[in-house]
């Protein structure tokens, strides 16, 4: 697996993340970027419906990725994979504002409220252009992937990175964490997206606060960090150390890996929760998308490396415990707990909304509800398992996941390019 991850996650979805980035950001004439007060009162209309899909979205991509993600990426690839988040972020903007619009475009109504998302866009984008039979099939495959990335980064992932961060036994945390996750999936997407409309806001704000204290007190060594940044992007380390060339550089690999991971832009799975807004403004709604990216990665991951290269601890030994040494050296035991309470918060918000994913997913597979109440005792069963099992293992199947959904999504969006314009 981890041969395959190589060559999937450090060659080939970088390649068509930044390819067909760059082509929709030609192709949509660089709006967000060329005209930022058009994009923004695009984004304020119909704010109140596009406000709660949109914490929903952040809520799944706000989350383990920001915190773990980001130092398990300068543990892994350096300091020069934060050089390449940046590179997949601002590529990931289109590519993210593609796949919303696409999504609010192909969604389906039904039962009260919109359903949609890559699946539907697959079917019905790709079916006068490669049959119907092919295009389900894509479709089904991608829903498959997307329902078991629900169980492994959504869900595994953020438990374990979590699960021994308060002093109780990993098994007592996951029973507990469960029954809370429980309540709120069990109110469905309503819930869900009054639980985020409120913890994320307060939740980003408090990390930047956190963030933007320790980089401004130490303002003078962001020259530094820049240069390192820079300097190491361009190395050719491999992540297993041997010289084989610049597209397997750790930095690369990694800083792209766990970019997507973190705002999830190309894989396809947060234009389910874009597609449920109770709005007909595809271009607004694909400008929340843009925005999704750039707070998630260009903001909260830059934050999050800055603290953690300033500090720089030695005694670190895995993701979790770098960015906790990070914060602890300069805002002492108490800072290092709200970073905690935190990161505790952000994987709940991130679990349940990666739910509605797999829900979504699984629905379109199978009109089922008993598949629906099946999905939901194993997610639930999962929580418990993710807390106590070893995390190497996870992070691999994570990125086989993303891998594979992001590749098939991003073929699917090209094919789909005709339909993606700056205009509803």
């Amino acid at each position: 697996m981890e041969i395959l991850n190589r060559y999937l996650s450090g060659i080939i979805m970088p390649a068509l993340l930044i390819i067909l980035g760059v082509f929709f950001a030609i192709k949509l004439k660089g709006f967000f970027v060329f005209h930022p007060i058009g994009t923004v009162k695009a984004m304020l209309k119909n704010q109140h419906s596009s406000f709660k899909s949109l914490t929903v979205a952040l809520a799944g991509t706000l989350g383990i990725g920001n915190i773990v993600g980001v130092s398990s990426a300068i543990l892994l690839g350096g300091a020069g994979s934060i050089f390449w988040m940046w590179i997949s972020a601002i590529c990931a903007m289109s590519i993210k504002y593609a796949e919303v619009y696409l999504a609010m475009r192909f969604r389906h109504y039904s039962n009260g409220k919109f359903h949609g998302g890559a699946p539907y866009y697959m079917r019905d984008g790709l079916k006068n252009k490669i049959g119907f039979k092919l295009a389900f099939s894509l479709s089904i495959i991608f829903a498959i992937f997307c329902t078991i990335n629900s169980l492994t980064t959504g869900n595994l992932v953020q438990i374990n990175s979590v699960s021994s961060l308060l002093p109780i036994s990993p098994l007592a945390f996951g029973i507990i964490f469960t029954v809370f996750t429980f309540t709120a999936i069990i109110g469905g997407f309503e819930r869900i997206s009054k639980i985020t409309t409120y913890l994320i806001p307060i939740l980003s704000a408090s990390y930047i606060c956190i963030c933007l204290y320790i980089i401004l007190s130490n303002s003078g060594k962001m020259p530094i960090i820049f240069k390192e940044i820079l300097t190491d992007a361009f190395s050719v380390r491999s992540a297993s150390g041997g010289f084989i060339g610049y597209g397997l550089t750790a930095s690369l690999r990694y800083g792209v890996s766990r970019g997507v991971l973190s705002n999830e832009a190309g894989c396809g799975t947060s234009p389910s929760a874009h597609a449920s807004a109770e709005n007909n403004n595809y271009h607004g709604q694909g400008c929340l998308g843009v925005f999704e990216v750039f707070v998630d990665t260009i903001l909260l991951c830059s934050l999050t490396a800055f603290v953690i290269l300033i500090s720089k601890p030695s005694n670190a030994s895995n993701p979790m415990e770098l960015v906790l040494s990070s914060f602890e050296m300069f805002v002492g035991s108490f800072g290092a707990r709200i970073v905690i309470f935190i990161s505790i918060l952000f994987a709940f918000a991130t679990i349940i909304c990666q739910y509605f994913y797999g829900v979504e997913s699984l629905s379109y597979i199978s009109k089922s509800s008993k598949s629906k109440s099946i999905f939901s005792f194993i997610f639930c069963l999962v929580l418990i398992v993710g807390a106590v099992i070893p995390m190497s293992l996870m992070w691999q199947i994570s990125d086989l996941a993303i891998a594979v959904m992001t590749i098939l999504n991003l073929i699917c969006l090209f094919l789909l390019r005709s339909y993606v314009s700056t205009s509803n």
